[in-house]
């Protein structure tokens, strides 16, 4: 399955309200979940497990968990490194789909490093399904640093950018 099948998925599960969708497949299996109603953005959690082709099995999984545990450590410690630094928010994504910093290739980004931005601003456009969503800043303040290069595909509640709140 591939992302624009998953992506095609997601959609789907959103649109019909199911409260949750597994599939499994011979190499890998996904499970979608929504934890309120549909219709609200934003509220799905995904879980793709993708196991290695049956002959490299027995050594894919055990490197699979430590990657996972890898980027679980050094967020706990990015976190509280950031606050003393004027407790810098966190604008994440809302949805699974590719990061575009503007709104064509040939027009300037929304938001640069240093940029002052207002709740509800428009910081960035994520494309997903052949959508193109604007997402808005749900804080006001300094644009400290961009988290995605762009044209970058992205997960649901991935960082984007840091704002120190003003």
């Amino acid at each position: 399955m591939n992302i624009t099948q998953i992506q095609d998925l997601i959609k789907f599960v959103a649109k019909s309200g199911v409260s949750e969708v597994e599939i499994e497949q011979k190499d890998f299996k996904i499970t979608i979940k929504t934890h309120e109603p549909a219709g609200k953005r934003g509220n799905e959690v995904i879980q793709v497990a993708m196991p290695v082709q049956q002959p490299v099995a027995a050594v894919a999984p055990a490197p699979a968990p430590a990657p996972a545990a890898a980027p679980a450590a050094p967020a706990a410690p990015a976190a509280p490194a950031a606050e003393p630094k004027g407790n810098l928010v966190e604008i994440k994504s809302p949805m699974i789909g590719t990061f575009y910093r503007s709104s064509s290739p040939d027009k300037p980004p929304f938001v640069e490093v240093g940029a002052s931005i207002k709740k509800g601003d428009t910081v960035c456009i994520i494309e997903a399904m052949k959508l193109f969503n604007e997402i808005e800043s749900e804080v006001s303040g300094t644009i400290v640093k961009v988290l995605v290069n762009d044209s970058t595909p992205i997960e649901y509640d991935q960082p984007l950018f840091l704002v120190e709140p003003a």
